[in-house]
């Protein structure tokens, strides 16, 4: 199955770190721009970085300077440094890939099942 898998939520206190992973699984080939997106409940899910394929990066304000957003293509994982974290940090966390090619064929905007990050104070 064709798919994004997230990791390395957690329970943290604030100015901790953590540092999510997102591997995606056999069958896929070679992916496009990748990114993590969080969400809270009620509220929609919100960009937190990108990076394209030749590693260029983006980021919302509010993480600048906190995360840290990589990829490794031979592994086909994208990562997420997560640094001085922050209560309003909570969330669950989404990995995104925007554009892969498969065994299916091209596939596109695809998303992994995410994963919870809790951020006491």
């Amino acid at each position: 199955q064709v798919q994004l898998v997230e990791s390395g939520g957690g329970l943290v206190q604030a100015g901790g770190s953590l540092r999510l992973s997102c591997a995606a699984s056999a069958g896929i080939f070679t992916i496009g721009s990748m990114g993590w997106y969080r969400q809270t409940p009620g509220k929609q899910r919100d960009l937190v970085a990108t990076i394209t394929s030749g590693a260029d990066t983006n980021y919302a304000d509010s993480v600048k300077g906190r995360f840290t957003i990589s990829r490794d293509n031979a592994k086909k994982t994208v990562y997420l440094q997560m640094n001085s974290l922050k209560p309003e940090d909570t969330a669950i966390y989404y990995c995104n890939a925007d554009r892969l090619g498969t065994n299916k064929g091209p596939m596109y905007d695809l998303w992994g099942q995410g994963t919870q990050v809790t951020v006491s104070s």
